[in-house]
């Protein structure tokens, strides 16, 4: 299990996961994103919609009928209705369900650094592969862990 966390600082999260969830979808694979927050969500679900005029990127908030067949569906919970192997968790907060995933996304920024750094710590096992990425001045990604 691969679990890549991606500290904020220059690229908001609104920049940042498209890329993921479009090279996810790419490559066949399915994403779930999970927010506790409400609004968040909805910020999200008309993003993706949105962010790019030359690309489209379909997805569904979780509860409704075709929850199944979406590539990319946004909920609240960490359960995988669409199968996904890949998780997204956009809120900060690390949540032990995504263990059960094959890879995980762990989008956090300054606020939230304390806990990013406890659960990268719980996180050393054999059986997890981390990786901390952090951006740079130009905001480029670079993998520091």
């Amino acid at each position: 299990m691969q679990i890549d966390f991606y500290h904020l600082t220059v690229t908001p999260l609104e920049r940042a996961l498209p890329q993921i969830a479009e090279k996810v979808v790419s490559t066949g694979g399915r994403l779930l994103i999970v927010s506790d927050d409400e609004a968040q969500r909805g910020a999200i679900d008309r993003l993706l919609w949105s962010y790019s005029p030359e690309s489209f990127l379909p997805h569904a908030c979780a509860g409704g009928e075709d929850d199944a067949a979406q590539p990319v569906l946004i909920g609240a919970e960490a359960e995988p209705a669409d199968a996904a192997g890949n998780i997204a968790l956009i809120d900060g907060r690390w949540r032990d369900e995504a263990l059960t995933f094959d890879r995980a996304f762990h989008f956090f920024d300054a606020e939230r650094i304390a806990e990013a750094r406890a659960a990268w710590k719980a996180l050393d096992r054999p059986e997890v592969e981390r990786r901390y990425w952090k951006q740079d001045d130009r905001g480029k990604w670079e993998q520091a862990a």
